[in-house]
């Protein structure tokens, strides 16, 4: 299980392997919080800054469980306040990035200039920062200063025109790839870079592509669409993105729909013998796969007919223990209920101070041997104000004086 606690981050959890980094989180919404939110979770202190307002993602109410995507990625940081805009708050936060190791933002390219908090300005007071980014394009080309949301960005990488079926309207993947595909590898990047200044002393600047992030992921579509040698649908619903594997699909039950894949002719001979059809095993045009891929519409017809006959559940249980890769399509909240997350502690169920009762993600980096890290949930727009901005020298009388100011 998850351990968790009520009390706010330490300033370093010592069992964990980025103990002793300090991080300054100037990130919003998705991308740059998810990345801080493993870093937060492996150990790092992650001080999330946000203006007085408080971060875009604490206000989205408008179709309810506004909470969840804020708590889920904002567990376990520090949490204050500071309007950076105005000269004053500006200079306080010049003397917190004094103190760390890393920055992170997620501004689209040329507005961390006009806030007078660019590379060279911060680095002026901090020559050791590792200053990393991530936008929609990066800083250079001539998409440079679009703005970029998980939507637009799922568009020009090609992932909605490989989402859906061949006779219908592409349509965007359901979870938000663009997104976490660029906070997962900025992830990576700032550790490379820690990693990197330990051995050398020098401080690199890690800058992350939303779209360039997206790219490798469409291997298989793209594998088809260089090959050159037959014209092949962008979209091909549930099956092989390079249409090369047979069966691979979602197939009909009786109570909802199961994914099965035969990567190899041994699967293909375990599932037919699963599903009581030898006759299928035996047919000597699907002995191999060119063969089954050559006949895909009779094959999938064909292990429709079984598959509809019995429930995803019971049909998950008997392939696994034959040896077929399958999965039973699950909706959200048989997904939060699944007993492999719940057993490896993945998900908990937290009574938020907040938002209430939720089931919450702990970060998927482990570490074998090593306990997770405890879990502190999210916390109120600048619940560390007086704890962080005095430990930087603001005595009361100026705390005070900031907050009446609306900088703190």
């Amino acid at each position: 299980m998850v351990r968790t606690s009520t009390q706010r981050p330490a300033s370093t959890t010592t069992s964990q392997p980025l103990s002793g980094i300090r991080v300054v989180d100037l990130t919003r919404i998705y991308s740059g919080p998810y990345c801080t939110f493993l870093m937060a979770l492996a150990g790092a202190e992650v001080i999330k800054v946000e203006t007085p307002e408080g971060e875009h993602l604490r206000h989205r109410n408008a179709r309810g469980g506004a909470g969840l995507p804020f708590a889920m990625l904002n567990a376990n940081k520090r949490l204050v306040t500071v309007d950076y805009k105005q000269p004053e708050g500006r200079a306080l936060l010049m003397r917190l990035i004094a103190t760390a190791d890393v920055l992170v933002e997620n501004f689209r390219p040329g507005v961390m200039n006009a806030l007078g908090l660019d590379r060279d300005s911060v680095r002026a007071v901090n020559p050791r920062l590792i200053y990393a980014s991530t936008s929609g394009f990066g800083e250079e080309g001539p998409y440079r200063d679009l703005a970029a949301m998980d939507l637009t960005i799922q568009a020009l990488s090609g992932a909605i025109a490989t989402t859906g079926f061949p006779d219908g309207t592409p349509v965007k993947t359901g979870p938000a790839f663009g997104d976490f595909s660029a906070g997962i590898h900025l992830y990576a990047a700032i550790v490379t870079a820690l990693l990197h200044r330990e051995r050398t002393g020098e401080a690199l600047s890690p800058e992350i592509s939303m779209l360039e992030s997206m790219y490798t992921s469409l291997c298989s579509n793209l594998g088809a669409a260089m090959s050159g040698k037959e014209q092949r649908p962008s979209r091909t619903g549930n099956r092989h993105g390079g249409l090369s594997m047979c069966p691979y699909n979602v197939y009909p039950t009786t109570d909802g729909q199961i994914a099965i894949i035969c990567s190899n002719d041994r699967h293909w001979d375990k599932l037919t013998a699963a599903l009581g059809r030898p006759d299928l095993g035996e047919d000597l045009r699907l002995k191999t796969m060119e063969g089954r891929v050559a006949h895909m519409d009779f094959v999938d017809s064909q292990i429709a007919g079984e598959t509809a006959k019995q429930g995803k559940d019971a049909l998950f249980a008997l392939l696994s223990k034959s040896g077929v890769p399958c999965g039973p399509v699950r909706d959200l909240p048989e997904v939060m209920a699944d007993p492999q997350l719940r057993h490896t502690g993945m998900l908990k169920e937290v009574n938020h101070p907040e938002y209430g009762s939720l089931v919450l993600p702990h970060t998927p980096l482990r570490y074998r041997g090593e306990p997770r890290a405890d879990y502190v949930p999210s916390g109120r727009l600048g619940a560390d104000n007086e704890t962080i901005w005095t430990s930087l020298g603001v005595d009361a009388e100026e705390f005070a004086r900031l907050r009446e100011a609306g900088i703190i």
